[in-house]
């Protein structure tokens, strides 16, 4: 392998990453997430509790507790931010030059790979240098850089080439290229979590002698067990938790890894590469008989198959066509939005009968459920419905429409939401007769997901942005049972006046900051 070929390719995919506008606004998320990350003790929350006592905010403890919430969000956002490389070469027409160049396929994925994890280090990086600002506001402890490196370095490594592996797979074979490779690897990230109970279950045992499993790439099964010989695991908090000021806090040791454990992460990153390996005999090397630039994201995925299958059920969107032309200006352009995506997706149309009609049937006290089930489906429809136009390449078309690229941002905004709306309207009328401040939560947070969806696909340019932060807020949103604003749609009913309030402003600010963004790129020519 030609190494200086090898790092020119992957130090221009790097490069590549970095300079996006996109970048910028994920540099920005990822700033305010880690400063979001360390509440002040000051006011009831801290990092890691146990036993209703506080952990001091130590340099182990921050790096310790950061690294953990890190591994959640980037081990899930990681591979939606690098994912569709190889369909930007189809669509940009570079495959054919690409397939045809004498780099060899595991050169090419190799570049692809480093330049990946770079960008994943980078931001991770960032992310590192933000919690060390946030210790010298709230640290209680000198900063030791050796701590945070060791512990961010053992947890969020082997994640990064874990998920620049999946992500190189998922590009480089036709069926996992749509959806399908999105689905699969949400579900390969959940089961990793499922990991930690039973690590949690046994943590003294694991302390003594560590039973890590190695394809836990999250990482988290091994902080439980760093942190095992120390705490009640039992009875720990980590994240925003809350802790009785009347018990005494303590503080953690420095070096909290043993050998067994940095064992465990060094084997965790041996084995994130090979999907990587994978990848290199089932390239489709850019090849027209195996991968065709209009069908890059869909081609032979399960989605697809599944959608082919019920291709029938699209002639009952067909109405919708029909009154959407005799609709005047933006009523008629969002509904023509609607029926072009429920005839695009039979499944999507068929989980939407379904969902009607569970709605109409189920009692009460299961209507949350559903429509957080309901949420979920209409998120992943969703997801693309602002970036379809650009996708296509009908961005210009969309814009020399009446109305121009203003009304084109507010009428897929206000697609989003109608989809929404036929989703859960039903589930939302029982509720208003019952609970209507349960309903008034749904509403409120289906908004603001209609307008963050918006705001992020048109200002990364990619569906996955809001799609990983949608299946991480939903996953969160629904193991956070007792905090009134992580009750996103009222699923378990400890949503406030407040935290409904909160989610409509932030709902309307998002609004605002797309009609604006999308101005500002309309001027430019973008």
């Amino acid at each position: 392998m030609n190494v200086d070929l090898l790092r020119t390719l992957a130090l221009t995919e790097a490069r590549q990453r970095l300079r996006r506008l996109s970048t910028l606004v994920v540099l920005l998320a990822v700033v305010a997430l880690g400063w979001l990350m360390i509440p002040d003790p000051r006011g009831g929350s801290t990092l890691i509790a146990v036993a209703g006592a506080r952990v001091v905010y130590t340099s182990s403890a921050l790096a310790l507790g950061s690294a953990s919430l890190a591994a959640l969000v980037f081990g899930l956002a990681g591979f939606f931010l690098l994912r569709g490389r190889m369909a930007e070469d189809l669509r940009a027409g570079l495959g054919g030059v690409i397939g045809a160049s004498p780099a060899g396929n595991a050169l090419f994925l190799a570049a692809r790979w480093c330049g990946g994890v770079l960008y994943l280090l980078a931001l991770m990086g960032v992310f590192l240098l933000t919690i060390l600002a946030c210790h010298l506001l709230r640290g209680e402890g000198p900063i030791e850089p050796l701590v945070y490196l060791q512990t961010h370095a053992l947890v969020l490594v082997p994640l990064a080439l874990y998920c620049a592996s999946c992500a190189v797979l998922c590009d480089s074979w036709a069926p996992l290229m749509g959806k399908g490779g999105d689905l699969l690897f949400f579900l390969g990230w959940v089961a990793q979590l499922g990991m930690l109970a039973e690590t949690t279950a046994g943590a003294a045992a694991v302390a003594h002698a560590p039973a890590v499993p190695p394809i836990d790439f999250t990482g988290m099964s091994a902080i439980v067990a760093a942190l095992a010989a120390h705490v009640d695991t039992h009875d720990m908090m980590l994240g925003i938790a809350t802790f009785d000021r009347a018990v005494p806090p303590f503080a953690l040791p420095a070096w909290l890894w043993t050998g067994p454990l940095v064992l465990a992460r060094v084997l965790a990153a041996v084995l994130a590469v090979v999907p990587l390996l994978l990848a290199v005999p089932l390239f489709h090397r850019f090849s027209p008989d195996r991968v065709k630039p209009g069908r890059a994201r869909a081609r032979r995925a399960p989605l697809a198959l599944l959608n082919g299958w019920l291709r029938p059920l699209a002639r009952l969107a067909q109405p919708l066509f029909g009154l959407a032309a005799r609709l005047p200006g933006i009523a008629g352009q969002t509904l023509a939005d609607v029926a072009l995506t429920l005839a695009a997706a039979p499944a999507a149309l068929a989980l939407l009968l379904a969902a009607q009609a569970a709605a109409l049937a189920v009692d009460v006290a299961r209507l949350p459920a559903l429509a957080l089930a309901a949420v979920a489906c209409w998120g992943i429809l969703a997801s693309d419905l602002s970036t379809r136009d650009g996708d296509c390449a009908c961005a210009g078309l969309g814009a020399a429409v009446p109305g121009g690229a203003a009304r084109r941002y507010w009428r897929q905004l206000l697609a989003a939401l109608v989809l929404g709306l036929m989703f859960t309207g039903v589930a939302a009328l029982r509720l208003a007769v019952h609970d209507p401040l349960r309903a008034w939560a749904l509403l409120a947070g289906l908004f603001a997901l209609a307008a963050l969806a918006t705001l992020l696909g048109r200002a990364s340019g990619s569906a996955r942005t809001f799609l990983a932060l949608f299946l991480f807020c939903l996953y969160v949103s629904v193991n956070a049972s007792d905090v009134a604003a992580l009750d996103l749609v009222g699923f378990h009913g400890t949503a406030t006046r407040v935290s409904v309030l909160g989610w409509l402003a932030a709902g309307l600010a998002a609004a605002w900051t797309g009609h604006a963004w999308n101005l500002r790129r309309a001027a430019a020519g973008e």
